[in-house]
C-alpha cells in the first residue's frame, strides 16, 4: 500500500485567525536527490532539511513559473555551500563539505559545527513580473528551521513558525515533513497591521497549537498530512487547498553549457580542455557530467 501523501505540499488557512500555512512531507524526492551524492548520514539531514524548506517557501510563490532559491554560504563548518531550488513542483539540491570535519562532528551537530559561521538567503524570482527579491540572515539558532523563522521575522515582518522532522524509514531511506505558519498582513495604510504585533492573541494562539507538533509526526510516512492538520488545528476552522505535488528532476542542459563556452575565446576555450581539446562539465546537483568539444584555436 502507498504511503499517504507523499512527496506532496498541503496549503491551508485559518481565516478567524488570519493565519495560511503548510505542511509537507518528503520521500522519494529526497532519495532521488541524495543518491546521486553519496552524502554521509549528518550531511543527508542537514540537506532533506533545506529540502522541506524549499518545498515549503516555494509552493507559496504566486506565479507558477516562479523560481524560489535557498543558499547558505559559511565559514569554518563542515558544510562551506548549500543549494536548494524550487520551480513549478520540481526541486533540487545539493552542499558542499568538508569530509574531514564531517567526521568529527559529534553525533548531534550544532548549527555552529554544520556551517560554522555564515548566512541563509531566500530568494523569490516572479517569472512574469521579473520581480525578483531577496533576504538574507545569519545562520543562527539551533536549527535550520530557527534560521528560516529569522528570515520571515527579520526581512518580511511576517510572524512565522516552522517546524521540521526527519527519520529514516524501515528501507533505510529518509523521510522529511515540514510544518510552516505565518500570520497573515492585515490592515491599511495609517492603521496598526496585524504583522507588525508579534504578541497579537490570534498569532499567540496558532503558534502555540503549530508548536505543538512533533518532529516525529511530521515524518511519519503512515500518517495523512489532512489527519495531522486537524489534530492541531480542530479548534478552528480549516480551509484546505489543493495538494501540490513536488518532484525531483535536474534543469541542467548540455546545450546551454555549450553555449556558455562557446562565448569564450579559443584560446581560453584551450585552457579549460583536457589533452584531446574535450572540456568536462559537471553540474553539482545531479553529479552528471558532459564532454562539450573545445573551438579549434
Amino acid at each position: 500500500m502507498t504511503a499517504p501523501d507523499i512527496d506532496q505540499v498541503l496549503g491551508f488557512t485559518l481565516p478567524a485567525r488570519h493565519a495560511r500555512g503548510r505542511l509537507t512531507r518528503l520521500s522519494a524526492t529526497l532519495d532521488e536527490i541524495l543518491s546521486a551524492h553519496g552524502y554521509p548520514p549528518a550531511i543527508e539531514r542537514v540537506l532533506a532539511e533545506a529540502l522541506v524548506l524549499t518545498a515549503l517557501f516555494g509552493t507559496t510563490l504566486k506565479e507558477a513559473a516562479g523560481q524560489l532559491t535557498l543558499q547558505a554560504q559559511t565559514k569554518g563548518g563542515a558544510i562551506d555551500l548549500l543549494v536548494c531550488d524550487y520551480k513549478a513542483g520540481v526541486m533540487r539540491g545539493y552542499l558542499r563539505h568538508d569530509a574531514a570535519l564531517v567526521a568529527s562532528l559529534p553525533a548531534e551537530p550544532s548549527l555552529t559545527d554544520l556551517f560554522g559561521s555564515g548566512y541563509l538567503a531566500i530568494t523569490f524570482d516572479q517569472a512574469v513580473s521579473g520581480e525578483r527579491y531577496q533576504g538574507i540572515v545569519p545562520l543562527e539558532g539551533a536549527s535550520l528551521a530557527e534560521a528560516a523563522q529569522s528570515y520571515f521575522s527579520q526581512s518580511e515582518q511576517i510572524p512565522s513558525l516552522v517546524r521540521i522532522g526527519v527519520a529514516r524509514g524501515a528501507d533505510g531511506r529518509l523521510i522529511a515533513g515540514g510544518l510552516m505558519l505565518q500570520h497573515l498582513p492585515e490592515g491599511e495604510e495609517g492603521r496598526d497591521r496585524l504583522h507588525t504585533r508579534l504578541d497579537h492573541p490570534e498569532w499567540s494562539h496558532v503558534a502555540a497549537l503549530g508548536g505543538s507538533v512533533r518532529p516525529e509526526e511530521l515524518a511519519d510516512a503512515a500518517l495523512p498530512l489532512q489527519t495531522l492538520l486537524w489534530r492541531l488545528f480542530n479548534e478552528d476552522e480549516v480551509r484546505v487547498l489543493e495538494p501540490m505535488a513536488v518532484r525531483h528532476a535536474c534543469r541542467c542542459d548540455p546545450d546551454h553549457f555549450a553555449r556558455v563556452i562557446a562565448r569564450f575565446p579559443a584560446e581560453e576555450q584551450a585552457t579549460m580542455a583536457d589533452e584531446a581539446g574535450t572540456i568536462h562539465v559537471h553540474c553539482e546537483f545531479c553529479g552528471s557530467s558532459y564532454a562539450i568539444q573545445a573551438a579549434a584555436a
